[in-house]
């Protein structure tokens, strides 16, 4: 999303040790991102052996941004997540390795093997959850904890999508769990927790939760293409996944913990054991240059192009609906940058944190030039084997398949983007023809076979950004029983929309209202990622580490009172058939049902074209969507107006509090 052409409010703080300029020079790189990214706002932030030496915000249409305008952080929030178990493994009240349900006496899974998980598996993301929280946890100015509370009770419900430690991938759940750990083991509210052991210490006086008052706290604004008007702040109320605000020199300052400059917040056992190579544990490709290598909390432990220099570099990256942030830190130089935006992404975050560090370093004299970038070289074809041809056929990461093609002569290309192709090495890679990307199979000791693929993407101006992931895994032969096979077909190209997400949820702003089934496309006895078990279930079977295997899915269709759903782990769709046309006469009236579930209408011919207007309770918003049903014309919790001009062939939602009514006026 980019913001709308505006005048460009910049400030720059007035640096403490910046004699080279490098204070201008950042300024430069934030506004490369206003220019070139859809980036809104950034604000920016250096320190350098307990000093802020450089600090500055620009911005489109959010006059004045300061210093202290907030951002939210999104998942930086799990570094102070796992800082916190972390203080409570100093005081021996937590052992890293000791199974969670010690802790939590009332945790608790269909699958037996939860037992098993430890917190060190919360915080390296080993743990073997699914990942996907309740519906709920991001809403338009609402603190709402619900997602908190009912953690407990949708794990129940859960199984474990592999074996507790076999490998890491990203994982949400795993840190509102850790929240909801420290919790039970201090006796205080986490916001509470965080306060008294690390912002008030730390003076991180603009750092806030959920939970916080916010009053006299600015949040940097988020606006949509083609609208004047900022959207209400959003809350995302998982604290330690990633619901924590906060402001670029509240994050350095943070980030001097893990300096050893910090006052024995944590001691330097626990920030040793963070930065750990945690990912190595399990299953993982190869070392390479990667921005992502887990430790504790941490996206990074050795991050490119750091690990060019010899030097160890950690980092975090957030990216929520509105906001973006990343925090790169050198514990060894006693050197952090942090890069939170509205707009934009953790990725572009990242470079700008990172070349804002190599500047400084250049500058200090702590590395004499810079490394230029890198390629894989142009392929040069080498004969393929022929049984690398077997390689070929479907893959799946989450929510999707792939398909990969190889040609007797040896030229690959990927589903995904066919336009791409690869030429077979003689290493026995593929690379692609300008040598930026290259994959390879590997077939790992868990017997499943998986698309390697690493990366080098160069954003001039700011630098590279390296990535090596499995990025699918090979997806088996499912051969399903007749009747099974007759019943998704059934289902092919049909409609579900989502029914128990809240009144103010920014799902019903930023999601899709509804998903449909397609089969044909794809390898039988699959639908996308998930392989079909029975004729009302399917299970995401795929063990990816990284990022590309997270939030996989249960599904299961059921009928209660001659209605069909769809359950997708703790998210209720309803089938399109009992989405009912609006009634276009004058006035009719919509009721939520005792259940809470919304209500969902389509359009008809003879309504397309009138104005809607609609009388809301006082728990209550509608949203209208066109027949493509992306963001909606109308949501009225986000534009404030109770009137729209009804799309042809598109649908709306009702929802509220369990029966409230909507009065509805058809001109």
């Amino acid at each position: 999303m980019i913001a709308p052409t505006g005048a460009v409010a910049s400030s720059v703080a007035p640096a403490v040790a910046d004699s080279q300029g490098l204070g201008k020079i950042a300024a430069e790189k934030a506004g490369l991102l206003i220019n070139s990214t859809d980036t809104i706002s950034v604000q920016y932030a250096l320190i350098d052996n307990g000093k802020i030496t450089v600090s500055g915000q620009t911005g489109k249409n959010d006059n004045p941004l300061t210093k202290d305008t907030l951002y939210g952080i999104g998942s930086v929030s799990k570094v102070f997540g796992a800082a916190a178990v972390m203080k409570l493994v100093d005081e021996g009240k937590i052992d890293l390795d000791t199974p969670v349900v010690q802790y939590i006496t009332d945790f608790k899974m269909k699958d037996e093997r939860y037992k098993r998980i430890t917190p060190r598996m919360l915080l390296n993301h080993s743990s073997g959850l699914r990942g996907t929280e309740s519906a709920g946890d991001s809403l338009f100015e609402d603190n709402d904890t619900y997602v908190h509370d009912t953690l407990l009770q949708t794990l129940s419900g859960q199984t474990l999508k592999a074996d507790p430690g076999a490998f890491s991938v990203y994982c949400n759940s795993g840190f509102t769990l850790a929240e909801i750990l420290v919790e039970r083991v201090s006796g205080m509210s986490f916001t509470e927790f965080l306060h008294r052991y690390f912002t008030e210490p730390l003076q991180m006086n603009h750092t806030k939760t959920s939970q916080d008052n916010m009053k006299g706290n600015k949040l940097a604004r988020f606006y949509v293409k083609g609208d004047q008007r900022p959207l209400p702040n959003i809350h995302l109320n998982a604290i330690a996944s990633g619901g924590i605000n906060s402001t670029a020199e509240d994050m350095v300052r943070f980030s001097q913990i893990f300096m050893g400059q910090a006052n024995n917040i944590l001691s330097n056992k626990s920030v040793r054991a963070m930065e750990q190579e945690e990912y190595k544990r399990g299953i993982w490709p190869e070392d390479t240059d990667d921005s992502s290598n887990y430790g504790l909390g941490w996206d990074s432990v050795k991050l490119y192009p750091f690990n060019d220099y010899g030097i160890k570099g950690l980092a975090k990256g957030g990216d929520i609906s509105t906001y973006h942030a990343s925090l790169v830190v050198l514990p060894e130089k006693k050197m952090a940058a942090a890069v939170l935006t509205s707009g934009g992404s953790g990725s572009t975050n990242q470079l700008l944190a990172s070349k804002m560090l190599l500047l400084a370093l250049k500058e200090k004299g702590e590395i004499e030039n810079f490394k230029p970038d890198k390629s894989f070289g142009k392929p040069v074809k080498a004969k393929m084997p022929n049984d690398v041809v077997k390689q070929a056929g479907y893959y799946a990461s989450t929510g999707t398949q792939l398909i990969v093609e190889i040609t007797k002569e040896g030229e690959l290309s990927i589903s995904d983007d066919p336009e791409m192709k690869y030429i077979y090495t003689l290493d026995g890679s593929f690379i692609n023809e300008n040598g930026t990307s290259k994959v390879s199979f590997v077939t790992e000791k868990n017997g499943r076979t998986y698309l390697w693929k690493r990366a080098y993407e160069t954003f001039p101006e700011l630098g590279q950004l390296a990535t090596s992931e499995y990025a699918a895994e090979k997806l088996e032969v499912n051969v399903l029983p007749k009747e099974t096979i007759e019943t998704w077909a059934k289902r092919e190209h049909g409609k579900y929309y989502i029914v128990n997400e809240k009144y103010n949820s920014d799902s019903y702003f930023f999601g899709k209202p509804a998903i449909q089934i397609s089969l044909t496309d794809g390898l039988s006895g699959y639908w996308q990622d998930k392989k079909i078990t029975g004729p009302n279930t399917a299970t995401s079977q795929i063990q990816i580490p990284g990022l590309v295997g997270r939030d996989t899915i249960e599904a299961q269709f059921y009928t209660e009172d001659g209605i069909e759903y769809l359950k997708l782990n703790e998210h209720l769709l309803l089938n399109e058939a009992h989405v009912k046309p609006i009634y276009a006469g004058n006035q009719s009236k919509v009721t939520v049902p005792t259940n809470g579930h919304a209500r969902w209408f389509t359009i008809p011919s003879e309504a397309a074209g009138k104005t809607m207007t609609v009388k809301l309770p006082e728990r209550g918003s509608f949203a209208v969507y066109d027949e493509e049903g992306k963001y909606p014309l109308n949501y009225s919790i986000v534009s404030g107006s109770n009137k729209v001009t009804l799309p042809k062939s598109g649908t709306i939602v009702f929802a509220g509090a369990p029966g409230s009514e909507f009065t509805i006026t058809m001109e």
